[in-house]
């Protein structure tokens, strides 16, 4: 330690970094770790309070900042509380991942292989746990195996449960599978709570080697089977902010109801343009209008999108909330906003026969479908009309019985619907991917329960809408690109090597091939979607093709957009429902204002964006899962006809035709045989009988059990699978 400490504190190499985030600059995380590496021995924390010329002032913050790295797992302290290096003890930092099953994984943060933790290294953690892993050898199955060494964080402080009672313990069942341990619940924490009710229960003790968790009641949330419990369950499992702080309220309340005379300082005047809004029966919030009209070059399209970000503003009490939600979230017969019903349905939705503020993307498109030009620009319009998709597709086919009041919007339909298949043509010669869509409404009784499940029918209005909103988020992409100001892409990764090998063996097996070498492109994949139309395996096909390619997501860094086949693409187009549509917003008034838009890290914020999608998607699929359960649970005994949609290691999913319900035939129940599970084939095939239960496959299937409280379905086979799906030779057409 020669060199003196104040001289050593200026050559940490992010000093600039740390300098223009904070008036007190510390030294940086890498410059601890560099610090701490160099030393090659624990240090204690005076030692390096000493040797980074910690001064007394700064001695609170420097703890947080240690804290906060041992926290994420890059470094910890020793039995003698000296801070150590985790990777010179070989120990692994990882997030807790549980099974319903009782044993878990830890998923490691430098994106190694998953750690195996066996349940009684689970007893001491909870589902999302922060752990320190030393390895320990390999399972029974060949998986790396682990032993948890540190807890770093316990993530779980509230959980919505249901309340059991045995033998006079109460105890608590989390309504998130993947926190298997039973909670405990001292009589005098109930809070008045009844076995049987759903509760959000407080933990007041984390669960260790000797004890299973302990908490308290602090919400009743009522019956199991109340209308609407399904909504409230799936808001506080996936902790989805549901309830606006007052700060929101109050600032929500203060906008006026319309546009002011103020407020047109700057833009254009489109009152006098009919454009209209096409829409789904239910909606309420309005993001996008839309006009075209013929010319010498091609076509002018205009997209007039909601101006939120004139109202909301970068840093206060909306954009806060807004950003915390990520984006609304949809339920059967409830919408939890991303911004609250002043705004979102409000001011800044694009009702009909009221003026409206909005951003517009000004398009230019030639014959072959291809964007000469565009511009951008703050408007002001005026919605002629709120069309749905139902009536669009009505008028378009049959504009004789169009009725009065739609007969002058009738020319602009019909412009729309031909710009509308030059976008068609100019999407398939692009080469972009469109696979079939599975999409269901549930038709709902008196009692808010299920009364019949419907398939949404894509006509050629949500078409037509789709692909104007296509168009208008690329140049959203590439205006921002142009002018070099960053932005969250809406990336779409190719397929990685291990999917598409997989999805190539599974293919040839059918005679087909995917073309495009080691780095296919989405016309590879377009190429090959059209070739197995009308096939009876085609919704099989489609499925692996599906599977075979990564999850869509947000980020700084432009990966292009593989499915749709563009290089850059952004989502401009719904600022009411969509945080990263927001910052588009802001980035484009920027530029249009020559100035930089700088809301701070944009990849945290693509990550943030991702994961409240992410959430919203999960959270759906429980309401739409229960929703399911309660309406078959009067079912049991009847037997159906359907495919089979997923196969894993424990049997079959089986989806059923007509009634657009999922459900599982466990292996147990394929038969008297050992069924062995192959992943890259879809296939359960027996060892003795060689009986083959494989994706696609038709089976007829008899419910024989709905379980409520794990939202599970039990089918049994009632007859052998038909083959939908043919072998090599007879695969081709």
């Amino acid at each position: 330690m020669s060199t003196k400490p104040i001289a050593l504190r200026l050559q940490d190499p992010f000093l600039e970094r740390e300098k223009s985030k904070y008036s007190q600059p510390l030294p940086s995380r890498e410059f601890i770790l560099q610090i701490l590496q160099k030393e090659g021995v624990p240090v204690t924390l005076e030692q390096l309070e000493r040797q980074l010329a910690i001064r007394p002032d700064e001695r609170d913050l420097f703890g947080r900042r240690l804290r906060a790295m041992e926290r994420d797992g890059e470094l910890m302290r020793n039995r003698k509380n000296a801070l150590c290096l985790p990777a010179k003890l070989d120990l692994i930092p990882a997030r807790v991942e549980g099974h319903p099953e009782g044993y878990g994984f830890a998923l490691r943060d430098d994106g190694g292989a998953d750690i195996f933790l066996g349940p009684r290294e689970m007893q001491r953690v909870l589902h999302g746990d922060r752990v320190m892993v030393r390895l320990v050898g390999t399972d029974q199955r060949g998986r790396p195996e682990g032993t948890l060494v540190e807890v770093l964080e316990h993530v779980n402080t509230r959980l919505v449960a249901r309340l059991f009672q045995e033998q006079g313990v109460l105890f608590a069942v989390a309504e998130n599978k993947r926190i298997s341990q039973d909670i405990l619940v001292a009589p005098d924490q109930a809070g008045g709570a009844k076995p049987g009710q759903v509760v959000m229960v407080e933990l007041i003790a984390q669960p260790n080697r000797q004890s299973e968790p302990i908490a308290r009641v602090v919400e009743i949330l009522g019956n199991y089977a109340d209308p609407g419990m399904e909504v409230e369950i799936a808001l506080r499992k996936h902790a989805l902010p549901y309830e606006f702080p007052a700060a929101v309220e109050a600032l929500a309340k203060k906008f006026p109801k319309g546009v002011r005379k103020a407020d047109l300082k700057g833009r254009v005047d489109l009152r006098q343009l009919p454009l209209v809004t096409i829409d789904g029966e239910t909606a309420k919030d309005f993001d996008d209008a839309v006009y075209a009209e013929p010319n010498e070059g091609g076509y002018r399209l205009v997209v007039a999108i909601a101006d939120v970000s004139y109202y909301v503003q970068p840093g206060d009490a909306l954009d806060k909330a807004a950003l915390e939600r990520g984006n609304s979230v949809y339920f059967p017969r409830r919408v939890i906003p991303m911004l609250p019903e002043e705004l979102s349905n409000g001011l800044c939705s694009l009702n009909p026969a009221v003026d409206r503020l909005c951003m517009v993307c000004d398009l230019q498109v030639n014959q072959q479908g291809h964007v000469q030009g565009y511009r951008f620009y703050p408007a002001v319009m005026f919605s002629h009309a709120r069309l749905t998709y139902t009536e669009v597709a009505a008028i378009l086919e049959h504009p004789e019985r169009a009725d009065g009041a739609r007969r002058p919007l009738i020319p602009h339909l019909q412009h729309l619907e031909a710009l509308f298949r030059v976008f068609l043509a100019a999407r398939e010669a692009r080469g972009a991917i469109d696979f079939a869509s599975d999409e269901t409404r549930m038709v709902f009784d008196d009692r808010g329960k299920i009364e019949t499940i419907l398939p949404v029918e894509r006509n050629d209005a949500h078409r037509l809408i789709e692909e104007c909103m296509l168009a208008a988020n690329v140049c959203a992409a590439a205006f921002l690109q142009q002018h070099h100001h960053p932005v969250l892409y809406r990336i779409h990764p190719p397929p990685t090597p291990e999917r598409l090998e997989a999805a190539r063996h599974f293919l040839g097996e059918f005679g087909l091939h995917l073309s495009g070498g080691d780095k296919p492109q989405a016309s590879d994949y377009a190429v090959l979607v059209r070739k197995i139309q009308g096939r009876p395996d085609q919704r099989l096909l489609e499925t692996v093709l599906l599977r075979s390619l990564q999850q869509a997501q947000y980020s700084p860094d432009n990966l292009g957009h593989f499915g749709l086949a563009y290089p850059a693409y952004a989502h401009f187009t719904s600022p009411i429902r969509r945080y990263p549509d927001l910052l588009v917003h802001r980035a484009i008034r920027a530029v249009l204002a020559r100035q930089s838009y700088q809301p701070g890290d944009w990849k945290a914020l693509g990550a943030h964006c991702s994961m409240t999608e992410r959430r919203a998607d999960e959270a759906t699929r429980d309401v739409e899962s229960w929703l399911k359960c309660f309406f078959m649970k009067d079912r049991v005994g009847e037997t159906f006809s359907g495919s089979v949609s997923s196969v894993t290691s424990f049997g079959l999913f089986v989806a059923l035709d007509d009634v657009y319900v999922e459900g599982l035939v466990h292996i147990s129940e394929l038969g008297a045989d050992y069924f062995h599970y192959d992943a890259s084939r879809h296939q359960l095939l027996g060892e003795r009988t060689g009986q083959r239960y494989r994706l696609g496959d038709r089976v007829e299937v008899k419910l024989v059990r709905v379980d409520m409280e794990t939202n599970k379905i039990d089918f049994l086979l009632a007859s052998p699978p038909r083959k939908s799906t043919s072998r090599k030779t007879s695969g081709k057409r």
